[in-house]
């Protein structure tokens, strides 16, 4: 029997407990017991294709139940893998997603699925098997050293099967397998591909060579089939809840959230800035990126649009910024701090001037630490905004054991954040 998930009716609100507020105003809480009723993070299409630090939904469908209403427009400046743009569609919502990834233009179709037909296993089934006994199509990434990256055999059967996969109508069907494909692309690659970063070791080379001893391609070609099927039955399920919903989701990848113009004004602003120590999502997906086509240079051009690569065009000072930057001894750190916190409050900001009078921007950071100083993300905002036209309301914290993005760095915090915080502020009439 097909799992069932019910969705909390479109206007409830939450109450959180009183006594969970602890001395500095801060409200201690667990979204997953406050939406209880979301009992997988990868529901429905949430799991489509892989994306390292992604939004869980239950802080998404919170925000959206306690501070929009149905047919409300919600903006998300940092839309990374569309968390908010799944849940808005699923809560009668419209969004505006904007990411500097080109990968949210190719996922998004496949997320919000709005098409009212089921659609039919033996349709897939007949692309996938014409996959396989293709010979005459070919695709390689335009990458320059794609070769280092994969078995000339592994290549070469995969280049088939994308190649045929291109030479296809562009619809639902080759962007379920092209997701199954990109599955399999990093997994059979020479990458450790239980990682975000790219990193070719010792041990995936060995593991390649010995898998080159088995029967491979079928293996490959099995999880292609699992991850097509389970796709085809993601979509369907999203459909069925979704089916007489008449709500948007307009998305745009590829483009620099801090100065694209929002194309309306909003309702409200939901979204998750990248982290202070782990930012690097183009280089984490570029494996992902030349499989769907896109160049050397176009994948160039944006990671160096990355925080830890681009210049800060001013510096942000708020009296707990300041303490931390007065802290920090070594020019790069400083380099870094000034660079992430203007590159990601003009993002904010410029999202955030397209909001209604009264409307809330709920943003969902943690408190990493730089160089062994934890900084407070949701302080710092909160003294930078309050002195722009904003009132603070309130403040979530929201403990995890343990989440470490990038596991096999060596960094100060090898064990990640132990709580992240909803902050939520409201735009004041002029």
């Amino acid at each position: 029997m097909e799992e069932q998930f019910t969705l909390f009716p479109i206007d409830t609100e939450f109450e959180v407990p009183k006594e969970n507020a602890t001395s500095d105003g801060v409200t201690l809480v667990s979204f997953r017991e406050l939406v209880p009723e979301i009992t997988d993070t990868g529901y429905l299409t949430h799991a489509i294709v892989s994306y390292p630090a992604k939004f869980i939904p239950q802080v998404v469908r919170y925000a959206i139940n306690t501070y929009t209403k149905e047919g409300d427009w919600i903006v998300d400046p940092f839309a990374g893998s569309g968390t908010v743009g799944v849940e808005a569609y699923l809560c009668k919502r419209n969004a505006v997603l904007l990411d500097l990834n080109l990968l949210l233009n190719h996922i998004m179709p496949l997320k919000v699925y709005s098409g009212k037909e089921r659609l039919r296993k033996e349709l897939m089934f007949k692309l996938l098997d014409g996959m396989q006994e293709n010979e005459k199509h070919r695709f390689i990434p335009s990458w320059s050293n794609v070769e280092y990256w994969y078995a000339p055999e592994i290549l070469e059967l995969l280049s088939q099967y994308w190649g045929y996969i291109y030479s296809k109508e562009d619809d639902v069907y080759s962007g379920i397998i092209k997701s199954a494909l990109l599955k399999v692309s990093k997994r059979f690659s020479y990458t450790e591909h239980r990682t975000p970063k790219l990193a070719r070791s010792k041990r995936k080379l060995a593991a390649i060579e010995e898998l080159l001893q088995e029967n491979w391609k079928d293996q490959l070609i099995e999880i292609v089939y699992d991850h097509a099927l389970k796709t085809l039955g993601n979509i369907n399920d999203f459909m069925m809840h979704t089916q007489h919903h008449q709500n948007q989701v307009e998305f745009q990848g590829g483009v620099d959230s801090s100065y694209i113009a929002v194309p309306r004004e909003c309702d409200a602003l939901i979204t998750s800035p990248p982290y202070l120590q782990a930012q690097e999502y183009i280089r984490s997906t570029k494996m992902d990126l030349y499989w769907l086509g896109h160049t050397d240079e176009k994948i160039k051009e944006l990671s160096r649009l990355e925080i830890p690569y681009r210049k800060a065009d001013r510096v942000i000072h708020t009296p707990t910024l300041d303490k931390v930057r007065d802290q920090l001894t070594r020019a790069d750190l400083h380099k870094r701090l000034d660079s992430y916190f203007c590159h990601t409050i003009n993002a904010l900001e410029n999202a955030m001037s397209q909001l209604k009078p009264n409307a809330a921007a709920c943003i969902f950071v943690g408190n990493p630490r730089i160089d062994g100083i934890t900084v407070e993300l949701w302080r710092i905002l909160t003294e930078y905004f309050t002195e722009r036209g904003y009132r603070f309301e309130k403040v979530y914290e929201d403990r995890i054991k343990t989440r470490q993005l990038f596991g096999v760095r060596k960094n100060k915090n090898p064990d990640g954040m132990k709580s992240e915080f909803l902050l939520i502020l409201k735009k004041m009439a002029a």
